[in-house]
Parts: structure tokens; C-alpha cells; sequence
């Protein structure tokens, strides 16, 4: 008898913990989902959310999603858009240069399973977010620079050409004339792309590619190929990515910081917003001369972003539509 009632009790016990489990589980669904007379909510998938007004990038990523593709092909390919696209001058080829006239590009890519690669500082290769991708498979390091990061790129097949357009030349060349130094970021003058996508599978990767704040010191390297701080994934979370002034938000690790506060429950805007007030609330911090922005995305395809400023932007990808969107702000001039 008394191990009938045993097995009795246990059974209930089972069945209310599968009550309490599937509870969880549709409470972390955002799109409704009728079958028969349940309505069930299913995760937003594929979707894709990159800095800044990015298009074709995002568009990119987007249609090797839709075809069943990975989330880590999808940011990858992204990123090589702009990297090519010339006229851009924050990323890959025709970015702007240092302060000596040379272009140098930063990079990292980082997939579901937590692997991670990046260059930092390297010349005349314009696709480092692919020689990021070769380091992070190819090799066992996380993290090559300069030279010996442009020497890998050429043994895996990469070929060196020239960073430094006639137009990125030009601009430098006038800033020499009185060589001020402007963190300021805007639309303007933006340093990064990060992207980050969810393909059908559910899986998430994100990457990030720069040539860096303009006129940078050389030898300068910023938060962008840096993990926690321009890029972080964890596949049961979500990702968040930076642009903007890299050296604040390598202070606060920005980028780790919003994944690990949608891990305690916040919604991607809100994690993006205490992300901003860590550095922005710091004593004695002048941020009306910098730019930070960040963009972020739960395991539930849920979204968020927000900067210092107004200027900042990001394109997303989501049922089906590309849309360049106005990123919510915190220096807002009261009326």
C-alpha cells in the first residue's frame, strides 16, 4: 500500500511538473501560433539586427537564413558587404585611417557554440571578419594581431591591396591640417558594423568589423574585436553588439553586460538601456562628447537598442521586412 501511494503521489507530482514546464515555455514565446483551439506562442525566427543604417548587409544575411542557411555564414557574409563597400569609410576598404595614414582593421565572429576569433590592427587585408572566422576554426587562439595576423590571412589565401582610397586619403589629409581629435560617432562619422542573426534552427551568431575611431593613434585597438566588449553570444541568452566610442565600452564590457542582464530576466531594451546608464551615470563621467550605442537580441527573437545620443541607427530583419530604424536614446534635451 504504502508503495501504491508512493507511485500515486509521484505521478501527480509529474504531471504538475510538466503543467509548470510547458507554462515556462510558452511564457518565453512571442508570436501566437494557433493549433486547433490552443493558441501557442512560438520564437521569432530568422531574424537579423545590425548597426547603423546597413541594408544590404542585413539583406545579405537575411536571404542565406531564409534558405535554411547557419546564423554564423549569415553575419559572416553580412559583414563582407561592407567590408567591399568602399564609400562606407568605417569598415574593410576605404576606411578611414590612423593618424600616420594607415588603414587598420579589427574584427571578431562568434558562434552558438561559444567558439570565438578576432584581428586586431591588421593591414591590406579588406575581409578580416573571414581571416576572424579562419583563426577562430583554423587555429588554437582566439585572438592574432598585425603583422602576424596579415601573414596568417595570406597563408590561408587572402591578398593584400591597398586600405587607403583616394577619397579616406583626402579626408585625412584635411583633418592634418588642424589634427583635432572628435570622439563624437554619428551617422556621419560611425566606426563598426555588428550584426547579429537567428537562423531557423534557433541558433545564434554575431560579428563585428571596423577600421576603427578615425585618426586613431597608431596601434590603437578599441572594443569592437574585443569578447564582452563589441560583440558577446551565448546561445541560450542571446547576443548584443557595440559601436561608438570602443574605450567606454571596453570600461563597462557592454556587450557581456547586456547578455548576462537578459539572463536575470531583462527584455533586450531594457538591458540595452542599463547598459548605457553604466557608463553615462558614472561620477563626474562628460558624455556630451561621445558616442556609444548598442543593439541587442533575445533566444526569442525579441529586440532592443539604444545610445547616448540621437544619431544612432540599426537595420533589422523580421518577419519577413528590412527595416532601418532610430535607435531610442538618452541625451534628450528637455523642452
Amino acid at each position: 500500500m504504502k508503495r501504491r501511494k508512493f507511485i500515486e503521489r509521484l505521478s501527480v507530482t509529474s504531471l504538475g511538473l510538466v503543467a509548470v514546464s510547458s507554462t515556462i515555455i510558452a511564457c518565453n514565446k512571442t508570436v501566437k501560433e494557433k493549433r486547433g483551439s490552443t493558441t501557442v506562442l512560438q520564437p521569432i525566427r530568422p531574424v537579423v539586427i545590425a548597426t547603423w543604417n546597413t541594408p544590404l548587409a542585413v539583406e545579405t544575411a537575411a536571404k542565406i537564413l531564409q534558405n535554411g542557411g547557419a546564423a554564423l555564414d549569415a553575419v559572416e557574409q553580412g559583414c563582407r558587404i561592407e567590408e567591399a563597400n568602399e564609400k562606407g569609410q568605417s569598415v574593410g576598404k576605404g576606411g578611414l585611417p590612423d593618424r600616420e595614414g594607415n588603414v587598420t582593421l579589427d574584427a571578431c565572429i562568434m558562434d552558438e557554440k561559444g567558439n570565438y576569433g578576432a584581428v586586431l590592427g591588421v593591414k591590406n587585408i579588406k575581409h578580416v571578419i573571414s581571416v576572424a572566422r579562419k583563426v577562430m576554426e583554423d587555429t588554437p587562439h582566439v585572438m592574432l594581431v598585425a603583422e602576424g595576423a596579415e601573414q596568417f590571412a595570406v597563408s590561408k589565401g587572402f591578398e593584400r591591396e591597398d586600405l587607403l582610397t583616394d577619397s579616406s586619403k583626402k579626408a585625412w589629409e584635411q583633418w592634418k591640417v588642424k589634427s583635432e581629435y572628435k570622439p563624437i560617432i554619428n551617422i556621419e562619422n560611425h566606426d563598426t558594423i555588428g550584426l547579429l542573426a537567428i537562423d531557423k534552427n534557433g541558433d545564434i551568431s554575431g560579428a563585428c568589423t571596423t577600421s576603427g575611431l578615425a585618426y586613431k593613434m597608431a596601434g590603437r585597438v578599441g572594443d569592437s574585436p574585443i569578447i564582452g566588449g563589441g560583440l558577446f553570444v551565448d546561445n541560450e541568452i542571446g547576443g548584443a553588439s557595440a559601436t561608438g566610442l570602443g574605450e567606454e565600452v571596453l570600461k563597462t564590457v557592454g556587450s557581456f553586460l547586456i547578455v548576462e542582464l537578459m539572463r536575470q530576466g531583462k527584455s533586450p531594451q531594457e538591458a540595452c538601456e542599463i547598459a548605457i546608464g553604466r557608463i553615462v551615470n558614472k561620477q563626474g563621467k562628460d558624455f556630451k562628447n561621445f558616442q556609444v550605442g548598442y543593439i541587442a537580441v533575445n533566444k526569442q527573437g525579441e529586440t532592443g537598442a539604444y545610445s547616448i545620443h540621437e544619431w544612432f541607427s540599426y537595420n533589422l530583419y523580421k518577419e519577413g521586412e528590412n527595416k532601418n530604424i532610430k535607435s531610442d536614446y538618452f541625451n534628450k534635451q528637455k523642452a
